[in-house]
């Protein structure tokens, strides 16, 4: 008699952004696998209601609560209940229900609902570097007390995290985390001085929100991934190597004591690392395009040059002062990538900004859950000040 496989209820925070959609469409792949127990959205009202009716959850969220009164009325007859508001999306995670959270929301926003998330014991498919950026040493702490797995979904971190399965007790030497290169691979300081909003919007490999695509021009995504896999990894900076590989078919390498590597390739696909994230600890089927080494006889690989791409510098730097230091270089982060993108700054004064609030924001070593949001909240007014004072 063939073993009937039971449904894995999911809640997706986050699912109108790339990764919450692209999630959607791997639980649209294999009914027979997933459910879908909660949708949050920010302010996506349309979106969030058109997954709702299709996928059917338990609840939603949507975080802005002017669109609370549009969002209930669309439902009112789909027997799905209705919240909004930050506290909602916090506590929506704790549900009984609920057999796995996918946090896809971006920026630190995504902390609070994680972090309650684990104490309710859910396992975490982590689409939100924020959190580990902003509070590693918290988060992990939490989850190794309470056994909670998280699981990475970032396509770098998903590449580690396959390669170090079966390996528990070797030891590893470095990773090798990958990157594109952005848009502006090999570009001057003087030419990255020159670079418009919509250039740096044109990504070369993946299909990424806004925020993403301009943390990836500016590297600061690949910083932030240095910072997240020391926490998911529990590495050294120095034993964190990043190199330029442009075609991403190579999405990351660990090297182990003996000097063999691993390395997990595959063509550009966010829907891969979805998918093993929540299916873990199967392998499932999957229709996704295979790749064909003909088709790319050359693989290239070139070191990035940190001194123009400031960013990751300052990752690494945030890393060896620890503390809230990580947390206060993601809050100017986040406040320098969103005035770029209103054109209030131009590209290089995105890592300038960033720099600035880090050397005067104070760090707090073993910091408490309320620390991190005060440091959070200030390093981002700090990074309003400097900017404004450039206007």
């Amino acid at each position: 008699m063939e073993k009937r496989e039971e449904k894995k209820s999911i809640a997706i925070l986050g699912s109108t952004g790339s990764i919450g959609c692209q999630a959607l469409e791997v639980v649209g792949d294999n009914p027979h696998l997933f459910d879908i127990e909660v949708l949050t959205a920010y302010s996506n009202a349309d979106l969030l209601i058109e997954q709702a009716k299709k996928f059917k959850p338990n609840c939603v969220v949507i975080g802005d609560e002017n669109s609370y009164k549009k969002v209930s009325e669309s439902l009112w007859n789909e027997d799905i209940k209705t919240y909004s508001g930050e506290k909602a999306l916090e506590q929506v995670v704790e549900m009984e229900e609920i057999d796995m959270v996918l946090t896809a929301v971006v920026g630190a926003i995504g902390l609070k609902p994680t972090l309650n998330a684990i104490r309710a014991g859910k396992p975490i498919a982590l689409a939100n570097k924020e959190t580990l950026v902003v509070a590693g040493e918290l988060i992990m702490k939490e989850a190794a007390m309470r056994r909670v797995p998280i699981i990475p979904v970032d396509s770098e971190h998903s590449a580690l995290f396959q390669c170090m399965v079966g390996e528990l007790h070797n030891p590893i030497e470095k990773i090798i985390l990958t990157a594109s290169g952005g848009p502006f691979r090999g570009y001057s300081k003087d030419q990255l001085a020159q670079v418009s909003l919509e250039a740096a919007l044109k990504h070369p490999n993946w299909e990424m929100g806004a925020k993403i695509t301009i943390d990836s021009a500016t590297m600061m995504n690949k910083g932030l991934e240095v910072i997240e896999a020391k926490w998911l990894f529990q590495l050294n900076p120095d034993q964190i190597d990043v190199i330029v590989h442009k075609q991403s078919i190579i999405h990351s390498i660990v090297q182990f004591e003996d000097g063999s590597m691993k390395a997990q390739m595959g063509l550009p696909d966010m829907k891969l690392p979805i998918q093993y994230a929540m299916a873990y600890p199967q392998r499932i089927p999957s229709k996704f395009p295979r790749f064909d080494f003909t088709a790319y006889p050359t693989l290239d690989f070139e070191k990035v040059d940190t001194e123009v791409f400031k960013n990751l510098q300052l990752a690494y730097k945030s890393i060896e002062l620890g503390g809230t230091a990580a947390c206060n270089l993601n809050a100017a982060n986040e406040i320098s990538n969103l005035a770029f993108r209103e054109k209030k700054i131009s590209f290089l004064e995105i890592a300038e900004t960033n720099e600035a609030v880090m050397e005067s924001m104070p760090i707090i070593k073993n910091a408490s859950l309320d620390q991190y949001i005060e440091s959070d909240l200030a390093a981002r007014e700090k990074a309003k000040e400097l900017i404004a004072s450039k206007g």
